[in-house]
């Protein structure tokens, strides 16, 4: 089974999470709002994981975090759909998810400032 833990005020990690493929490749997906008292959130926490800096998956008793998570879910999905598309070939290459996951970080920081919408606690 698949965990993937992302904020679900953000309406990009939201938007991405949704439209990925993944129980086509892997079966069983199960998402979780890191806004949402599920006990794997506090689970992260302990673990050091700050869900403001990064979303969060955990495949094959593994945990993804980040850039990390980004390339994991783009390796995993189908190639059917444009957004699946592209998210491999940006987000397949670890290098490039890297190298890109910053900005897009930033980019979702910004949005959740000016939508007033307060950091994952």
């Amino acid at each position: 089974m698949l965990q993937i833990v992302y904020d679900g005020a953000c309406p990009f990690c939201s938007r991405y999470v949704a439209l990925m493929r993944l129980r086509d490749a892997v079966g069983k997906v199960e998402l979780i709002d890191a806004r949402s008292g599920h006990p794997l959130v506090g689970e992260v926490g302990d673990l050091g994981y700050d869900l403001n800096q990064g979303m969060l998956a955990r495949y094959k008793g593994v945990d993804y975090f980040g850039a990390d998570c980004l390339n994991l879910l783009s390796m995993l999905s189908s190639r059917v759909g444009w957004m699946n598309r592209l998210a491999s070939i940006m987000f397949s290459n670890r290098r490039l998810a890297r190298f890109a996951y910053p900005a897009l970080r930033t980019l979702r920081n910004m949005t959740l400032l000016a939508l007033g919408r307060r950091p994952i606690h």
